[in-house]
């Protein structure tokens, strides 16, 4: 019989980057990734994006992850994601911070969309101009 009193300690991080917002949860375990309740194949690719703080820090398959990811593309997605990670990866533990922040895991990218102007085509882009 299981007790259900005991609950499993978690490590939760938000991670953005443009429109993508990603809430992550590190919990203890064999290294799960699960992402919008579907399961992923730990791949090498997965391991270098996702698990790329996990695996600096020395922690590849100590952790499941789990994420809930909206808006963006797939490319912001996975780099919410894995800064998701690298926060989460904090609250676990302040002394791997020097290690995370050497490898640029825990800058969040602020480069984001320019809004359009009046009278422009697009955020930049000017109507040809004319003479006569």
């Amino acid at each position: 019989m299981v007790n259900k009193s005991v609950k499993q300690k978690y490590y939760y991080a938000l991670g953005r980057r443009k429109t993508a917002t990603a809430k992550v949860y590190l919990k203890p375990g064999t290294g799960l990734v699960k992402i919008n309740n579907k399961d992923f194949e730990v791949t090498p690719e997965i391991t270098q994006i996702y698990n790329g703080p996990l695996d600096i820090t020395g922690n590849l398959g100590k952790f499941d992850i789990t994420a809930k990811v909206s808006g963006g593309g797939f490319s912001s997605q996975k780099e919410a994601i894995r800064l998701g990670v690298a926060r989460a990866l904090l609250k676990y533990d302040d002394k791997l911070k020097q290690v995370l922040r050497k490898n640029g895991f825990l800058t969040r990218d602020p480069r984001e969309k320019e809004r359009k102007k009046p009278g422009l085509k697009g955020a930049r882009k000017a109507p040809q101009w004319q003479k006569r």
